[in-house]
């Protein structure tokens, strides 16, 4: 515990853990993640870019760039930045495990009007049932002669997964194992209730079909459109993800956890976003030979298969753009050995409750630092020379580490990590926080792993190129 949270006042790592949390209350699906870094990006003096137009990148300048805008890069160039330099790299990823709703997702039922959906990544599913929750993500809306996104987020309770009451399956303490397809399908509203309201019934599915509006419950295209101020006629199409609408919360007797949705992984993405613009915030970047960048992907609870995740080709060509020099054509070649990437994604926490689950000597606790994350079978991309280039930084910024290994008899989970190593050649780790409760509705981390990220991130930013300059391996 002789740790940064002892060293920091309780203060100062509360107000840590109170900005992320502002942060994830904002992040209700990955494009509103984007959205909330953009705009702290912007506030930070970085400037946006396009991937189609023609860039000018200017040392000791700050840029970023989104894909899909789910998808965030943002890079700081070193004021003594030349092509063939390495990159100092943090990446995440903005998705999370979820619900979300069908493209036709009229149902009903026993009347009652039901909103059909997909299960995304690995939840915990039945940690959505008996949860007020609500619609989040991104519309397309026909406005004039364009085709025009637009971000929504219902800000009140409007579907709810109920269960089956115990007199009715007797065995549920002992065995609960729901169908994805049939029983994890929302109640929006009753058809009575909505005759009362409207004077007409919905009913039925979208199997006929032919308009987005008529795809979905009237009552859901209304909310949507109430919000956006539109008309249901110029709704295209949408993407929306269901949310639980309790925001997060500081938790415990002494308030030294974190309780909220999605801590897995916007707790990284929010460490690696504060760390980098704190990095900028001195006068460091003025004499750093590299470039500073972060990558905030798509995907990755699906296998990161997309455009905008990370077997894509966007870091690659990102990296190759910056390195660009008509005097040094072999420049991203030469950059790819001197760059480091860590890849950032939430640790288990050892659980009180199932400690046998852990290594007896890979057990990560809370508050004892960001734990680095082992696997020979390269499920995470952590090497000797990596975990000692992170330990070196973590020592000089007075930040704590963990380690952690599966069991042999235990199945090992992966991250961006192998992704990245494997397609760039570039040296990586994989660290996260340590936090429970992994892939649930509502998941559980402590405070002070904020703080010691965020503080170890800005270290790794403005001491990576002096601390690679001492490592000799090739």
């Amino acid at each position: 515990m002789q740790s940064l949270i002892m060293k920091s006042s309780k203060e100062a790592v509360q107000s840590a853990a109170k900005e992320f949390l502002q942060f994830v209350n904002k992040g209700v699906s990955p494009y509103h993640v984007v959205e909330e870094c953009k705009q702290r990006l912007l506030r930070a003096g970085f400037i946006e870019l396009k991937e189609a137009e023609q860039w000018d990148i200017k040392p000791s300048s700050k840029y970023f760039v989104t894909r899909n805008y789910s998808c965030l890069i943002a890079f700081a160039v070193g004021g003594r930045f030349l092509p063939g330099n390495g990159f100092s790299m943090i990446g995440a990823h903005t998705d999370s495990p979820c619900l979300r709703v069908k493209p036709r997702s009229k149902k009903t039922t026993q009347g009652c009007l039901q909103v059909g959906v997909e299960c995304y990544g690995g939840g915990i599913w039945n940690t959505w049932f008996d949860r007020d929750l609500t619609v989040a993500g991104r519309v397309m809306v026909k406005s004039g002669d364009r085709l025009v996104h637009r971000l929504v987020h219902v800000p009140r309770p409007l579907l709810r997964v109920p269960h089956l009451a115990i007199h009715l399956q007797r065995d549920i303490n002992d065995s609960f194992g729901p169908n994805k397809e049939t029983h994890l399908v929302p109640i929006l509203a009753t058809a009575v209730q909505e005759q009362l309201e409207t004077n007409c019934a919905s009913s039925g599915n979208a199997v006929d079909a032919n308009t987005t509006a008529e795809k979905h419950h009237p009552a859901l295209v209304k909310a949507l459109c109430s919000e956006l101020n539109i008309q249901p006629d110029t709704l295209l199409d949408f993407e929306l993800c269901l949310a639980d609408t309790q925001p997060g919360a500081l938790g415990g007797v002494y308030e030294e956890f974190i309780y909220s949705p999605r801590l897995d992984n916007l707790h990284s993405c929010y460490c690696a976003l504060k760390g980098l613009m704190d990095s900028c915030s001195g006068d460091s970047l003025v004499s750093d030979p590299n470039v500073r960048m972060i990558t905030l992907y798509d995907n990755e609870e699906v296998g990161s298969e997309s455009a905008q995740g990370a077997q894509s080709n966007l870091t690659e060509l990102i990296l190759t753009r910056l390195s660009s020099s008509s005097a040094n054509l072999t420049a991203f070649q030469q950059a790819a050995p001197l760059s480091y990437m860590i890849s950032a994604d939430m640790a288990h926490a050892v659980h009180p409750n199932y400690q046998d689950k852990h290594e007896e000597n890979h057990r990560p606790a809370f508050h004892k630092g960001p734990v680095i994350k082992f696997n020979s079978n390269q499920r995470y991309a952590t090497t000797a020379v990596t975990a000692s280039i992170l330990r070196e930084i973590a020592g000089r910024v007075c930040v704590p580490l963990q380690d952690v290994m599966v069991r042999n008899d235990s199945p090992c989970g992966t991250t961006i990590g192998p992704i990245l190593a494997a397609r760039l050649g570039i040296p990586v780790l994989d660290i996260g926080a340590p936090q429970l409760s992994m892939h649930s509705i509502r998941e559980m981390c402590c405070t002070s792993g904020v703080l010691q990220s965020t503080t170890l991130f800005k270290g790794f930013f403005e001491l990576f190129p002096a601390v690679r300059a001492m490592v000799t391996v090739d």
